[in-house]
C-alpha cells in the first residue's frame, strides 16, 4: 500500500534511507543509537525513537549512485533485518531521487524479495516451528507512485512463485506437476485458456525433440501451451525450457552437484509465472506460451549418442551428446509457438554452461536475430536488474551445428563458443520471426545478491513483464 503520512503507518518497523554526506531527519536526531547511523551504503542501524517505536536507518551510498539496483538490495537487507526481528510489518519512507516510481519499484522489488523463504518441507509441516513472515509493505510516498508499485509489486510475487517451482525436489515438481500449475494459472484468469498434451498427443504431432528427450523416464512428458487474450494484433510468444531434472542421459552428468539439476526447468517457471504476472497486471498484448516439460534420464529406452530424430518443422537431427537435451525440445516449441501465431518469440533456458564461464551469474547471455528485440530485451534487463548480454549469431557458428548423416547436431564439431553454437542451432528453427533466446544457466540460482540469495532466483518473470509492457507502450 502506498501512504503519504508516517502519523498514519502502524508498522512494527519503519524503514528510513540515508545517503553519504546526509543528516539524518530532525525527528531521528534525539533518538537512541541516532550517532551509530550512517549513509555507507548497505549499513543498517536501529533506532528506538518514541514514535514509531523502532526505526531502521538503511545507508543508502553516494546521493549520485543511487538508482532501483541500489534500492532493491538495501530493501532486501532491511526485509532479512525486519525478519530477524520477528517484525511482520514494515513501512519504508521513500527516498528522494529524481525519479520517485523507479524508487518505489526498487523498495518494493526489493523487499519482497528479500524476504522470500523456500520451507515447504521444513518444519515437520507444523507452523509454529517456523519464524513469522513479512505479512505487508507500506509506502510513504505520493499516490503518483501508484502503478509502479503495482507494478513491482506483481513482478516480484510472480518472481517468488517461480523460485517455489524451482526450488519444489523433482519428485515432486515433475512435468505433470508444472501442468497442474499452468491449468491454475489459467483457472486464475477469464483472459488465459491452456492445453496440455500427453506422451501420445506430442508423438501424433511428431515432436521428435521431445519425444527423444522423454523415451528415457518413467514420468510423461508434457507439453504445456498458455494463450493470453490481450485483445491486440500483436502476439507476443514466450518459450521455456521444462526440464525437471536432468541428468544428462547417457551422456551422463558427474554425480557431484547433479542435486542443483531440479532447476533446469527455471526457464518453464519464469515462463509460466510471467504470463500469470502479464494477466494479473491486464496488459493490453496477446501471448502464446509454450513449455516442453520432460524429465532426461538414462534407461534402456532412453536416446543413445549417435541417434537421429526429426525434430516438428522436418529437419534431422544427429544427437551427439544426449546432455544437449534442451536445444532438441526447445526446437520443437519455437516452431510450434510460431506455428500458433507468435509474431516475436524470446525463449528462456538454462541451456549452456559455456554461458557461466563467460557471463557469471551477473547477466543472462542473449542470442538473436532481430536488433530491435535483443534492444528491447536488453532495456528490460536494465530496467529491472535483470540484466543480459548479447552474444553474437554468425554462419560460422551455424555451421559448426551442421550433421554428417543428418541436417545438424546437437553438438558442435568444435569444443568452443558453446553458447553461441547453441544459440545458432535454435535459430535454425525460427525462420524470419524475430527472435531472442536468453541463456539463464548463470543467472538462474545462486546469483547471490541480497534480494535472489544463492538458491533459485526466479530469474526471467520480471524481465519478460517488464519485456510485455514496453511492446504495449511501443506497439
Amino acid at each position: 500500500m502506498v501512504e503519504a503520512e508516517l502519523s498514519e503507518v502502524d508498522a512494527d518497523l519503519v524503514a528510513v534511507g540515508l545517503c553519504e554526506d546526509e543528516s539524518l531527519p530532525d525527528w531521528l536526531l534525539a533518538a537512541p543509537g541516532a550517532d551509530d547511523a550512517s549513509g555507507e551504503a548497505e549499513k543498517l542501524s536501529v533506532l528506538y525513537p518514541d514514535a514509531p517505536a523502532r526505526v531502521i536507518v538503511a545507508g543508502l551510498g553516494k546521493l549520485e549512485d543511487l538508482d532501483a539496483e541500489r534500492l532493491r538490495v538495501v530493501a532486501a537487507l532491511v526485509a532479512k533485518e525486519a525478519a530477524r526481528r520477528k517484525a511482520t510489518s514494515l513501512a519504508w519512507l521513500l527516498p528522494e531521487t529524481e525519479d520517485d516510481n523507479a524508487a518505489a519499484e526498487g523498495l518494493v522489488t526489493g523487499t519482497i524479495l528479500g524476504s522470500y523463504r523456500f520451507d515447504r518441507f521444513k518444519g515437520g509441516g507444523s507452523d509454529d516451528s517456523r519464524p513469522p513472515a513479512l505479512e505487508s509493505l507500506t509506502l510513504l510516498a505520493p499516490e503518483s507512485v501508484d502503478v509502479a508499485a503495482l507494478t513491482a509489486r506483481i513482478g516480484a510475487e510472480a518472481q517468488n512463485r517461480a523460485r517455489d517451482l524451482q526450488s519444489t525436489p523433482a519428485n515432486v515438481a515433475t512435468p505433470s506437476f508444472l501442468a497442474a500449475r499452468a491449468e491454475e494459472i489459467a483457472a486464475s484468469s477469464d483472459d488465459i485458456s491452456v492445453e496440455v498434451l500427453g506422451r501420445e498427443e506430442i508423438a501424433a504431432k511428431e515432436m521428435g525433440g521431445l519425444i527423444a528427450v522423454s523415451q528415457g523416464s518413467e514420468e510423461d512428458p508434457r507439453l504445456i501451451v498458455l494463450h493470453y487474450a490481450g485483445g491486440h494484433a500483436t502476439r507476443l510468444g514466450l518459450v521455456g525450457k521444462g526440464v525437471t531434472f536432468d541428468t544428462g542421459g547417457i551422456s551422463l552428468k558427474p554425480g557431484a552437484g547433479m542435486e542443483e539439476m531440479k532447476y533446469d526447468m527455471s526457464g518453464a517457471a519464469a515462463v509460466l509465472e510471467a504470463v500469470a504476472a502479464i494477466a494479473e497486471m491486464g496488459l493490453g498484448l496477446d501471448v502464446v506460451a509454450v513449455v516442453p516439460a520432460t524429465e532426461n534420464m538414462p534407461s534402456g529406452t532412453a536416446i543413445k549418442p549417435g541417434d537421429v530424430i526429426t525434430q516438428y518443422d522436418g529437419t534431422t537431427v544427429e544427437v551427439n551428446n544426449t546432455d544437449a537435451e534442451g536445444r532438441l525440445i526447445l526446437a520443437d516449441a519455437l516452431a510450434y509457438a510460431i506455428e500458433l501465431g507468435a509474431d516475436l518469440v524470446v525463449d528462456l533456458a538454462t541451456l549452456t554452461g559455456a554461458v557461466v564461464v563467460a557471463l557469471g551469474s551477473t547477466y543472462a547471455g542473449v542470442i538473436a536475430n532481430d536488433d530491435r528485440l535483443a534492444r528491447e530485451v536488453e532495456s528490460a534487463g536494465i530496467a529491472t536488474g535483470e540484466l543480459t548480454w548479447r552474444l553474437p549469431l554468425h554462419p560460422e557458428y551455424t555451421k559448426l551445428m551442421k550433421g554428417t548423416v543428418a541436417d545438424l547436431s546437437n553438438l558442435a564439431s568444435k569444443r568452443e563458443a558453446g553458447t553461441a553454437t547453441a544459440g545458432a542451432f535454435l535459430a535454425e528453427f525460427v525462420g524470419e520471426t524475430p527472435w531472442a533466446h536468453v541463456d539463464i544457466a548463470g543467472t538462474a540460482w545462486n546469483v547471490g545478491r541480497a534480494y535472489t540469495g544463492k538458491d533459485a532466483s526466479g530469474y526471467g518473470v520480471r524481465l519478460l513483464l517488464e519485456l510485455a509492457r514496453s511492446l504495449v507502450d511501443t506497439s
